[in-house]
């Protein structure tokens, strides 16, 4: 703008006496000075949200798409279950250790309705005690044996493989995976059979806290975080500066969601330290999610130090800054990375 107002000046200085010039001048600097504060306010103005944030992901949509029940869902990470369908839009995602050296997630589902869902695979304790957290529709096939005792103890609102018709999941022959590693579901079916069943239609929990837009945080550099579940179970996460995410990578691989080839992404990322152990001959673990630990926020390039808390198996888990306030994230998809205690984390 200042060059331009410049040359003008000049062009005008050229063919003008001095009062004309003068005159000239400061009725151009008057139009441009003005135009500065129009393009000034336009860049202040404020764009209304539509909709409600939802408590999940800080994400607005209408409201209806808020005001129903959170879905859990189990997703098989085996190597010969990949890539998952419908992973994409879960705004938030677990990933645990089950039996060695596999890992699996748990994908929390409010807004989004994927067309297809899976590979879907069975359910251990600990995952009952996060899906508690958010009062969801919990979808599954199977599970240990102390997770079954659990769901029907705590009369959690549960859509089992086992027990459903294949109308509500099927194998899916459309992709070459071999049992069990090819049962998938929709959202559709799911919040169908929720009706069906007469589970209730809205969930009661308490969601994360999200900034109102984008906000930086002051820490360590976080561009590549990688995490080694083992040797040949590793997680890695590259930051976009430009879209300010995280692409996801599994074993080396770009993670996809299987169904539209679109990337996996994340907006946040939580890594939460957890005493683990194996506690029987199938390898089976005993993760400690209730009480206290240590862990990572990471959002923008950067990462901090954080700590979390659970009181109680139902309750909500807190994770806190230095100053003990409860962190506040961005608005978009979360992954919470649950890793034992002292992990074997490289973030550069």
């Amino acid at each position: 703008m200042k060059k331009i107002i410049i040359l003008m000046i000049l062009f005008l200085l050229t063919a003008c006496t001095r009062q004309e010039t003068r005159l000239i001048e400061k009725e151009i600097l008057e139009e441009a000075e003005e135009t500065e504060k129009v393009e000034e306010a336009e860049k202040t103005v404020e764009v209304k949200k539509e909709g409600v944030p939802s408590p999940l992901s800080g994400i607005y949509v209408s409201e209806n798409r808020v005001n129903r029940r959170p879905v859990a869902i189990m997703f098989d990470n085996h190597p010969s279950a990949r890539w998952q369908s419908g992973l994409s839009q879960a705004e938030i995602v677990y990933e645990f250790l089950v039996e060695a050296p596999y890992t699996r997630y748990m994908g929390i589902y409010l807004i989004n309705e994927p067309e297809l869902i899976g590979p879907i695979r069975s359910s251990r304790p600990y995952f009952v005690t996060t899906l508690l957290e958010y009062d969801p529709i919990y979808i599954r096939v199977g599970g240990s044996p102390q997770a079954k005792k659990d769901i029907i103890q705590l009369k959690i609102a549960d859509i089992d493989g086992l027990s459903s018709s294949n109308k509500v999941f099927w194998k899916n022959r459309n992709v070459r995976k071999k049992p069990p590693h090819n049962t998938y579901t929709s959202m559709e079916v799911i919040r169908k059979t929720q009706e069906d069943r007469k589970y209730k239609l809205l969930g009661e929990y308490e969601g994360f806290k999200f900034h109102e837009e984008d906000e930086d945080i002051v820490g360590d550099i976080a561009n590549e975080i990688i995490i080694n579940y083992f040797k040949n179970n590793i997680t890695k996460y590259i930051y976009n500066s430009e879209e300010k995410l995280y692409y996801r990578q599994k074993d080396g691989k770009e993670h996809i969601d299987e169904f539209d080839k679109s990337p996996i992404v994340a907006k946040n990322i939580i890594i939460q330290e957890a005493n683990t152990k194996i506690i029987d001959s199938e390898g089976r673990l005993a993760i400690d999610l209730i009480g206290e630990g240590k862990g990572k926020y990471i959002t923008n390039g950067k990462a901090i130090d954080i700590n979390w808390s659970k009181k109680s198996r139902s309750s909500k888990t807190i994770f806190s800054n230095k100053n003990g306030e409860e962190i506040v994230l961005n608005p978009g998809i979360t992954w919470i990375q649950v890793v034992k205690t002292n992990p074997d984390i490289e973030i550069n």
